[in-house]
């Protein structure tokens, strides 16, 4: 059986699989690979069942040590990968031979990485996932230097492609679709409209759980009244009482007091997975 030794855990990784939906009532979010496209590209090239578990690698600097031959891959944000001290490709298929160290590097562009190997990481389920969820505490702990990870039994036949062109550059400011409502009546007509006219700034303060912005001014209440805690989704833009939108991603809370001007697009929650500090954003409406 293959495994692997840590020997950096890098900034922040995580165990990812696709969450574990149906659990909002017990005060569970779905959580699960933040850039869902980026986790099913790297599960697909190394020929995993879509259940399969990646690592989410926040900011770079994994490296891992491989017990046995492996066969992985890297994909999401763009970063150098050596196998051995030999560059290797992203978005490709690579294989670690045993002894063998796979390193992951720093992005230059984009936030999240993941790393699958075929088979999958094997890690305890907990409600059917294997995901950490941060804001819970639920499923296994962050990986830390010296954690042994196993190498699991979920894959399936390999596809004839062993590379997988990556997306193209952010665009600055990044473009991210969004619908609006459900309490966008909650604001003034000239703040509804700063929303998508201005662009906005991606702070230090982001996370699993959410991204909060900045933009030249905070947005404006046309109400000022409580409002009772009602359910949240992945991609809900919640303004807090200062002003500055917080976008929630995988591991947002189910339920928020505060209201939520727009909801962005599912199809487009892998872009803000990307964000970092300092990326602009701008929020086109559709319907």
């Amino acid at each position: 059986m293959a495994w692997f030794e840590v020997i950096s855990g890098g900034m922040l990784t995580t165990v990812q699989d696709r969450g574990r939906p149906g659990h909002g009532a017990s005060g569970l979010t779905r959580s699960g690979a933040a850039d869902r496209r980026a986790h099913d590209a790297a599960n697909r090239l190394v020929g995993n069942i879509p259940e399969a578990a990646t690592l989410e690698v926040t900011g770079g600097g994994l490296a891992l040590r491989s017990v046995g031959e492996t066969l992985v891959a890297v994909t999401g944000a763009r970063v150098e990968v050596t196998v051995g001290g030999r560059v290797a490709g992203d978005w490709a298929r690579v294989i670690v031979p045993n002894g063998e160290v796979l390193k992951v590097g720093v992005p230059a562009e984009g936030l999240r990485t993941y790393v699958a190997v075929r088979g999958g990481f094997d890690v305890p389920e907990v409600l059917g996932s294997r995901s950490t969820d941060t804001l819970s505490g639920t499923g296994p702990e962050p990986v830390r230097t010296g954690d042994r990870l196993l190498v699991g039994g979920l894959a399936d036949g390999l596809p004839d492609e062993e590379q997988i062109p990556p997306p193209p550059p952010m665009d600055d400011p990044v473009e991210i679709r969004v619908r609006l409502g459900p309490r966008d009546d909650w604001f003034t007509e000239p703040s509804v409209r700063a929303l998508f006219h201005v662009p906005w700034t991606v702070t230090p303060q982001l996370d699993r759980v959410g991204i909060r912005f900045r933009g030249p001014g905070p947005l404006h209440r046309a109400r000022h009244g409580e409002l009772p805690s009602e359910g949240m989704v992945a991609g809900s833009l919640q303004v807090p009482p200062e002003g500055h939108p917080v976008l929630f991603l995988a591991d947002h809370p189910v339920t928020g007091g505060y209201p939520v001007i727009a909801v962005a697009v599912e199809a487009d929650l892998p872009i803000a997975a990307q964000l970092r500090p300092g990326d602009r954003v701008r929020f086109v409406a559709v319907r």
